[in-house]
């Protein structure tokens, strides 16, 4: 994948006629340059939701072809759905992912928009960070009156479209464009089919709240302020957009939420709020259903909350955390939340930059056994390492569920989180000391025929050895980290893992020598000597200091069993 990457998540008006999604798609796909994450058709809704990432102006082309081919296909006349739309392509946003700016975001969008309003004779707002427009930066004030009533907005002076004509297109009506920080699409379901109670509940809870009454709250007169504005009375969630609707699909209502920025109200809170809400109306909520794509961080830390709510160890791996998650919040009640599909970490990740840990144990074994030098003692050493975390975490999570240890479950649980990032680390170094051996083979496989490619191969050879010489001395750090957690677990831990907590500190033990020892190699190899020397200094301190330390650890268990 390239290293500046959007992400685009167009949402078109058609969720029906799988013909005309793939006709879509497959447009947005020839671009080439761009990956397809996710699509995510609704039938009550009429409308579906493509994800894509790639570089910005490969995106740029890729969501053009998309708009063009739903304006060619998609007749808004005849569209019915659930959702709000204006448009063909109702909106497109423009989300930063990685090495690109939320102004180069708004940028690219910017020009996206130009050529849809230019080329396709669409007219075109803009939002959020595109919209330089404070007062119509919002996607629910543009679309206000929907595809049914842009005929006569469009007309009015303050809803000029910021690109193209200002008159509505016949057949794709309106586009709205713009960039925006990553926004979670959330429907959670209710145990009734009435939209008039499941709004009530949305207004409980959505930032925006309800407008004020006198006397009767649903259908009294609105209550306004001296300027004339209705007075509002706000929700319980900051950054959350919500409204009820029925889905007859479903045969149930829900609750369809915007989550603009889930770490001022995170995933788990806008569930929890939401139950709280709908058991105060004597609703019940039955599960929750994520559109599109979802970070992995707020999965994860919705995992972490009802771990805690339940009394239980945090400190889990992350498919733990992520099935707690989906338990929890019932993500399943309606499709089966596969991870791989919809946490766009997992579809970006590259399987093959992670080659040796996807392997079996017995796969690993037997690629190690093999004829070929990689993976050798670097990648072995690393995995060492990730043994005695996950030992390490393993008896913090046994002290943490100890009969009898309930108020020390959190700071045991604390403790396993450690050995879990630590484990991550080092499960990484696994396949980066592999990665690092095989650049300097194709290094030494560069040409040599002329003087400029000799200077040029000498020079890759000088900086693949460094990183190969550095990968391992990292190892030897991250190994080094886990040391106060093995400890602790040895003094503190649950007595029935002593024995655990001492493999643990000859897994590090032997993490950290071995690494030592590729250090050593690699470095011997460089020309520049003083920085040889430096990789040298700090890996001779780090391996007296952890050989001492693990020493103890072992010691102070053997003397204990034997005693």
């Amino acid at each position: 994948m390239l290293n500046r990457l959007i992400e685009c998540v167009p949402n078109f008006s058609e969720g029906q006629n799988q013909d005309i999604i793939d006709a879509i798609v497959q447009a947005i796909a020839a671009q080439g340059a761009v990956k397809i994450l996710n699509i995510d058709p609704g039938k009550a809704t009429n409308r579906t939701v493509v994800t894509f990432v790639g570089g910005p102006e490969d995106v740029v082309e890729a969501a053009f072809a998309g708009i063009k081919k739903a304006s060619e296909l998609i007749d808004m006349r005849g569209h019915k759905g659930e959702h709000p739309r204006m448009g063909a392509t109702d909106v497109c946003p423009f989300i930063p992912i990685s090495g690109v700016s939320m102004e180069e975001a708004a940028a690219h969008a910017t020009e996206l928009a130009h050529r849809v309003g230019k080329e396709l004779n669409i007219p075109v707002y803009l939002y959020e960070y595109a919209q330089p427009k404070k007062e119509r930066n919002n996607l629910s004030l543009i679309r206000a009156g929907e595809f049914e009533g842009f005929a006569e907005k469009i007309k009015l002076p303050e809803w000029k479209p910021d690109f193209g004509p200002a008159v509505l297109h016949e057949t794709a009506g309106a586009t709205v464009i713009g960039a925006r920080d990553f926004l979670i699409a959330y429907n959670v379901n209710l145990n009734t089919k009435s939209t008039r109670l499941a709004n009530r509940v949305a207004f409980d809870v959505r930032e925006a709240g309800r407008v004020k009454r006198e006397g009767n709250p649903y259908h009294g007169p609105i209550v306004k302020d001296a300027t004339g504005e209705p007075v509002r009375i706000p929700g319980k969630l900051k950054c959350v957009k919500a409204i009820g609707w029925y889905i007859e699909e479903y045969g149930m209502a829900q609750i369809s939420m915007n989550l603009t920025n889930y770490k001022v109200t995170p995933l788990h809170i806008a569930f929890e709020e939401t139950c709280n809400a709908a058991l105060s109306r004597g609703l019940r909520v039955t599960g929750s259903e994520l559109v599109g794509l979802v970070p992995l961080e707020p999965m994860l830390d919705a995992g972490r909350y009802f771990l805690d709510k339940q009394g239980l160890s945090t400190g889990v791996s992350e498919s733990e955390l992520i099935h707690t998650a989906v338990r929890s919040m019932g993500l399943d009640e309606l499709n089966p939340f596969i991870p791989e599909e919809r946490i766009i970490e997992y579809l970006l990740k590259d399987s093959v930059a992670e080659k040796l840990v996807r392997m079996s144990v017995s796969g690993f074994c037997d690629e190690t056994a093999s004829d070929s030098p990689a993976p050798g003692g670097g990648s072995v050493s690393a995995l060492a390492g990730a043994l005695g975390a996950s030992l390490g975490a393993m008896v913090a999570n046994l002290s943490a569920t100890k009969k009898g240890w309930e108020e020390r479950t959190a700071a045991f649980s604390s403790w396993a989180e450690q050995g879990q990032k630590l484990k991550k680390q080092l499960l990484f170094l696994v396949d980066e000391d592999t990665r690092s051996f095989e650049a300097v083979m194709n290094a030494f496989k560069l040409p040599k025929d002329t003087e400029i490619e000799k200077t040029v191969r000498v020079a890759a050879i000088e900086q693949a050895n460094q990183y190969a010489a550095s990968v391992p001395l990292e190892v030897m750090k991250t190994a080094f980290a886990c040391v106060p957690l093995i400890r602790a677990m040895a003094h503190e831990g649950n007595p029935n893992s002593m024995s655990d907590a001492a493999v643990a500190a000859l897994c590090i033990k032997t993490a950290v020598r071995g690494a030592w020892l590729n250090v050593l190699i690699n470095a011997k190899e460089l020309k520049d000597r003083t920085l040889a020397a430096q990789l040298v200094d700090q890996a001779r301190t780090l391996l007296g200091d952890n050989h001492a330390a693990c020493d103890a650890i072992v010691h102070d268990i053997e003397s204990s069993l034997m005693a």
